[in-house]
């Protein structure tokens, strides 16, 4: 079943934006769900931003309010031709976020929102490897993603979830210590905050000097 739905959901935006959306009322609706992992940060007019793994753009319509200088990158040609025709302010490079074409220190932020859970143990730590490299000293990597719940009520719903949508990489993540991966790449643990339950997950974090 989930196989099944997770082709819907890239063939047809709306299913997975859908059930997105349901699940965003948990943190008070979409658009702060959005920017939930932005708060705090930084962020100016010429502020440089690569929002990683950019989909269709979901989160990208929030930075270009805040930047004129943001990136999108997707491994997907049809995600990224949905960003753009969403939101044409932004550039968009399609990579693969484990081998990025940028040079080092080239960003001030780097945001992503709910797609490391889709990435192998090994293949994840790679991708965390290159946003160290790409951001500069005192750059923020902002993201939000799936926690293990810390309340037993918000288990059923994430279990759903996950059992609809995604694959045995979304488990793995619940069971990582995110924070302390990043730090083991060299990152200055800034914040982390648990929301709905526990089941989501806020990190932001500083490439040291």
């Amino acid at each position: 079943m989930a196989t099944i739905l997770r082709d819907w959901s890239y063939q047809y935006q709306w299913v997975y934006d859908s059930f997105a959306r349901l699940a965003a009322l948990s943190v008070g609706g979409e658009r702060r769900f959005r920017q939930l992992a932005l708060e705090g940060v930084p962020i100016a007019p010429e502020t440089t931003i690569l929002d990683l793994c950019c989909g269709s753009g979901q989160t990208t319509q929030f930075l270009v309010e805040r930047s004129r200088h943001v990136t999108g990158l997707d491994a997907s040609p049809l995600s990224l031709k949905r960003a753009y025709k969403n939101v044409p302010q932004a550039d968009y490079v399609e990579a693969f976020a484990e081998a990025m074409p940028f040079s080092d220190n080239q960003f001030d932020v780097v945001h992503t929102s709910v797609a490391l859970h889709e990435m192998e143990p090994q293949q994840l730590q790679q991708i965390l490897k290159e946003v160290h490299r790409v951001l500069r000293s005192g750059g923020y990597f902002t993201l939000v993603d799936f926690h293990k719940p810390t309340n037993p009520l918000f288990v059923p719903g994430l279990a759903l979830f996950l059992l609809l949508f995604e694959t045995e990489t979304a488990w793995a993540l619940i069971r990582t210590d995110l924070a302390a991966q990043l730090e083991a790449t060299g990152f200055q643990l800034v914040k982390q905050t648990l929301h709905a339950g526990g089941s989501l997950q806020v990190i932001q974090v500083k490439k040291l000097p």
